[in-house]
């Protein structure tokens, strides 16, 4: 009687846990389809509106930086780095506002571009490293001065630089909102097959 009992509680908990777990991957699935589609088909917005979650997003993490240091400055005696960089950030995100969208968007160009050349130079060097160790090096070295190409074509077309981040977003959002769905479906398929089994 009371393996019974425990059996229906252990069935009435798993359901509550694949109702919600189901219903969170078809909302956050349908949200990134949303995002993607709403990307691709307002392109001009979402660009406004990554510069204006760039901007905000500085603002808060500079605040939370600052917060943390005057938290930190009784056990923390480099406390004033973190006070530093609140204070960057924070400036940032007020001037990001200030010039909107223009200092946002110049950032996110200059972002990836360093991106590119920072790996690229790192890939480059690795390459020739190897090559002393005689290790092949040859694609290490092709992508290494690919990734530094690529930084170089970033920082003199911003305009398609900002487009290609845009259309990573919504491809990525696209592509994750679709895996969410079949998880979803899935799951419900499991839990369809473990009722059938009990």
């Amino acid at each position: 009687m009371a393996s019974d009992s425990l059996r229906t509680g252990l069935a009435e908990d798993l359901g509550h846990v694949y109702r919600r777990t189901w219903w969170a991957l078809v909302i956050r699935g349908l949200l990134a389809l949303a995002l993607g589609i709403l990307i691709f088909a307002r392109p001009l917005d979402s660009v406004a509106a990554l510069a204006l979650v760039v901007a905000i997003w500085a603002l808060v993490v500079g605040i939370t930086e600052i917060a943390h240091a005057f938290d930190l400055r009784h056990v923390f005696s480099s406390w004033w780095v973190l006070l530093l960089a609140g204070l960057v950030s924070v400036a940032f995100g007020g001037a990001a506002l200030y010039y909107y969208p223009g200092l946002s968007l110049a950032f996110i160009v200059l972002w990836v571009a360093w991106w590119f050349l920072v790996t690229g130079l790192l890939g480059i060097y690795a390459a020739l490293q190897l090559r002393k160790l005689g290790i092949e090096w040859g694609w290490t070295f092709a992508w290494g001065v690919f990734s530094v190409a690529a930084g170089g074509l970033a920082l003199a077309f911003p305009l398609a630089t900002l487009a290609a981040v845009m259309g990573l977003i919504a491809g990525f959002a696209i592509i994750g909102g679709v895996a969410l769905l079949v998880g979803a479906l899935k799951l419900r398929s499991a839990a369809r097959s473990a009722a059938r089994a009990a």
